[in-house]
């Protein structure tokens, strides 16, 4: 297990309260094990606090704003991409603008990237109630219907209205 420096454990907390919108979207799809494995939001890995971590596939994915173009944040990135790779992790880069326009896109090659991690093995997706399966959706009418983004803000109308 990786440690970290214990006064990011706060600073990761920070920013997790305050994901852009890229880390939201993205968020959204990595969260629950949708793509077979666990991933964390801001987590604290040695001197640094990486985007999204998934453990079990040694996986770091990192979304960066257009401030990761300038010299000196590439230098440090370069920086924190060897320490991380030097603790056997792999980095994966995307912009924020392909998070926000190509998701589909982008969550088909972090896929490819826990298949390859894991050996082509992708473990079974969570089922969804007690007792029930993955395949089969839970009995009843759905309590709320997704929003724009996504986020399951807007209750449905009940049926007899």
């Amino acid at each position: 297990m990786l440690t970290y420096y214990q006064g990011n454990k706060a600073h990761a907390r920070e920013l997790r309260g305050r994901m852009t919108e890229a880390e939201q979207r993205l968020w959204f799809h990595l969260r629950r094990d949708q793509l077979g494995v666990r991933f964390y939001r801001q987590r604290p890995l040695g001197p640094y606090v990486v985007d999204f971590y998934a453990p079990k596939a040694k996986l770091v994915i990192e979304l960066d704003g257009s401030q990761h173009f300038e010299s000196r944040h590439c230098e440090r990135d370069t920086l924190r991409d060897g320490w991380l790779r030097s603790q056997g992790i792999v980095v994966m880069r995307f912009d924020d603008r392909q998070a926000l326009l190509e998701t589909p896109m982008v969550l088909e090659v972090i896929l490819a990237a826990v298949r390859k991690a894991l050996g082509g093995e992708i473990p079974p997706i969570p089922l969804l109630e007690k007792g029930g399966s993955h395949c089969t959706p839970p009995k009843g009418p759905p309590l709320c219907k997704r929003g724009d983004r996504g986020d399951l803000t807007v209750p449905l109308p009940d049926e007899d209205d």
